[in-house]
């Protein structure tokens, strides 16, 4: 391709409205624009980085004997109100009706129509097991869509659903999938870490995400160096760790707290430790009030309770005036005693003695407050966020922590849909019985972001090689010197004839200009046609390099094609 042909509208400056640096890049690269809040158009160098991505996706799932197929994304609401994920998606579905008064919707995941597809086109035990797959793109109503492609309204997915007539086939096809993904995001040059994951709204028992490490993913991941264990924050088990507390056999005593509302005032007042507190938080559950109780150097973590109260809907911090009319108090001072809802306590508060929490009402406190004999909880479970430094659940060593961005997601869904939607298999005895299935989701727009997020510098992009728009520049110098635009001519056919996608700057601009944009789209190989090219001499660097080398047109040539094979570019 001729760069002076390519629509590549870089930009000098960092957009305003960009908050992480594979958002701004992405803009000031000229691959996407922003047309609405979440929402954004791919140019030229993002949709063929975006169809690589999808090809590999493709190829891999090919590999593993999965078909593909393509499904509407304008869906009707039949499906969805059978499974109750019509209500369970809350506002994050974008819902729409027909002009004959009939409920759709913009299609958020695909599980209940792809049930249905084996419902109505797929009858023997014989047809079994079966893989299908699309690549398609999904809508959610983010509430804050935000970081670019990372989290927006609009998006492009593979997903995969198995079907099978026993567990035994379950792990058999679950384990393909997982094979398939550490193949793909080993293609697309991704540094990622598998972790145990909650299933969420999808439904279903064994789940684990395929990370990539990063400080702006949104998800925390704990992992263990010496065992191998690694899960994100929603299911990594928290070991409970015994603090010192406070011994002797006391009563609950009332004290005068004024303005202490936070624990960190509360230990600044009373001169205690964090883990001395035990810190009760109201929410809302549906349609219903509960209080959660972890100790004060702790977080609860809102998908652990969720689970664990079994919310169809969103789980959400109650509103100050319920929180007044439930504790009698202003914010900051409610307690487990006296209180009229239900009390879900971690187990460290279990574990606590003598400690201190809010007395339900406001500027006061109580101290020497013991479980089961000031209050008793209706549940004592694991509902806090792990920690660096906590015991691993699996080897007992401490686990670090890290911040992930999830761009691959496995599910074992079981009889999840099958059971909701009447999906049977008829058996060679000639009695039915119920398909087992999987889920499988690759969120492929966010695969960009994440590989830039990864992997960039203070100059731009530095993509991948098999994902990067274009494999390699050819830059003359000087374009007005004949000597320098024939070698750039002939470098860019002779690459071009080898299978490599070469960009030919053939632009009447400065040769600092052409050097910064190649740096900026990340192009892998940059050859630059200068002095010498009489002599065909040519400049030779990687983009992932500090240093070029000199060399004959030919030997950058094989240069060039052999660090393509070596970076996993199929020529």
């Amino acid at each position: 391709m001729r760069m002076s042909k390519l629509l590549l509208p870089t930009l000098r400056e960092v957009p305003a409205e960009a908050e992480i640096s594979s958002h701004q890049l992405m803009l000031r690269a000229g691959m996407i624009r922003r047309l609405a809040a979440g929402i954004y158009s791919y140019l030229p160098l993002g949709i063929r980085t975006l169809k690589k991505v999808e090809e590999i996706v493709r190829e891999e799932m090919d590999r593993a004997g999965a078909q593909e197929l393509l499904m509407p994304a304008l869906l009707p609401a039949e499906a969805y109100q059978a499974s109750g994920r019509w209500e369970v998606f809350g506002d994050s579905m974008f819902r729409l009706k027909d002009r004959y008064d009939r409920d759709y919707c913009l299609g958020p995941t695909h599980e209940e129509l792809f049930t249905q597809t084996a419902i109505n086109e797929v009858r023997s035990y014989k047809e079994y097991p079966l893989t299908l797959y699309q690549i398609q793109h999904k809508y959610r109503d983010e509430a804050r869509p935000r970081f670019g492609i990372i989290r927006s309204r609009e998006f492009v997915m593979k997903d995969a659903y198995s079907f099978d007539i026993s567990e035994e086939g379950l792990d058999e096809s679950y384990k393909k999938m997982y094979d398939a993904y550490c193949r793909i995001f080993t293609r697309l040059g991704l540094d990622f870490t598998i972790v145990d994951a909650d299933s969420g709204a999808m439904g279903g028992s064994g789940s684990q995400e395929f990370m990539v490490k990063s400080p702006v993913g949104e998800d925390g991941i704990a992992y263990c160096d010496d065992c191998g264990y690694a899960a994100n924050y929603e299911k990594a088990e928290c070991i409970p760790e015994p603090k010192q507390s406070k011994e002797g056999d006391f009563d609950a005593e009332k004290i005068h707290t004024p303005n202490a509302h936070t624990i960190e005032e509360l230990v600044s007042f009373m001169g205690a430790e964090p883990y001395n507190f035990a810190k009760t938080i109201i929410y809302k559950a549906d349609d219903k009030y509960i209080a959660a109780m972890v100790r004060g150097d702790r977080e609860v973590n809102e998908v652990k309770l969720k689970n664990l109260v079994g919310c169809t809907d969103d789980l959400e911090l109650a509103e100050p005036h319920m929180v007044r009319e439930l504790t009698h108090a202003e914010v900051g001072f409610a307690g487990p005693i006296g209180l009229e809802i239900p009390v879900y306590a971690d187990k460290e508060v279990a574990m606590m003695k003598n400690f201190i929490v809010g007395a339900n009402e406001t500027d006061y406190h109580y101290q020497n407050v013991n479980i089961n004999k000031d209050f008793t909880p209706a549940v004592v479970a694991d509902i806090r966020t792990i920690e660096a430094g906590d015991k691993c659940p699996k080897c007992g060593r401490p686990v670090k922590t890290a911040q992930g961005i999830e761009v691959g997601h496995i599910f074992k869904l079981g009889t999840k849909y099958s059971d909701a939607l009447g999906l049977k298999y008829l058996g060679e005895n000639g009695e039915y019985g119920t398909v087992i299935m999987g889920c499988y989701g690759i969120g492929v727009t966010r695969c960009l972001a994440a590989a830039i997020e990864q992997k960039h510098d203070d100059n731009g992009i530095i993509w991948p090689a098999a994902i990067a728009p274009y494999h390699a520049s050819v830059i003359p110098v000087n374009n007005k010197n004949d000597e320098q635009r024939a070698c750039a001519e002939e470098l860019y056919k002779r690459l071009a004839d080898r299978g490599v996608e070469v960009l030919l700057d053939d632009r009447a601009e400065r040769a600092g200009v052409k050097f910064k944009d190649a740096d900026l789209i990340g192009i892998p190989v940059r050859i630059v046609a200068g002095k010498r090219s009489a002599d065909k001499i040519v400049e030779f660097k990687l983009r992932d390099s500090d240093t070029a080398s000199e060399v004959s047109m030919d030997e950058a040539v094989e240069m060039t094609v052999s660090y393509l094979k070596e970076n996993g570019v199929r020529l």
